[in-house]
């Protein structure tokens, strides 16, 4: 059988994933054998990392629309359900931008789901 040497395959392999790693610190970015264990744990971090950014991102939106509706006097989750019981289709993204956007245009709109409420 013929000898491989895999001189120019490997080299690509490797300074491909060095590259990856380019932006880490220390020995990670240069040294082989700890770029491709920090890329793997990068990668797999990076997966999990997407799952608790929609979290947060969420958490965020309701402390917002918690914080301008309770200065209307009312809570957050009673006027989610206001919302939904007035076929109101707004998510709660969308209401934390008008918060912060138009916070009178959120008032007219916690005004006119409690008085349909009452």
């Amino acid at each position: 059988m013929t000898r491989v040497r895999r001189g120019f395959v490997a080299r690509k392999y490797r300074k491909n994933i060095v590259d990856f790693a380019s932006g880490f610190r220390g020995t990670h970015s240069k040294l082989f054998r700890i770029a491709n264990q920090r890329r793997r744990k990068a990668l797999s971090c990076a997966y999990t990392d997407r799952k608790n950014c929609k979290r947060t991102f969420r958490r965020l939106w309701i402390s917002r629309i918690n914080a301008a509706a309770r200065r209307e006097g009312i809570t957050h989750s009673s006027a989610i359900c206001s919302l939904y019981e007035n076929q109101i289709l707004l998510n709660r993204k969308t209401l934390a931008q008008i918060v912060i956007l138009d916070a009178y245009c959120f008032s007219k709109i916690i005004q006119r789901i409690s008085s349909k409420r009452d």
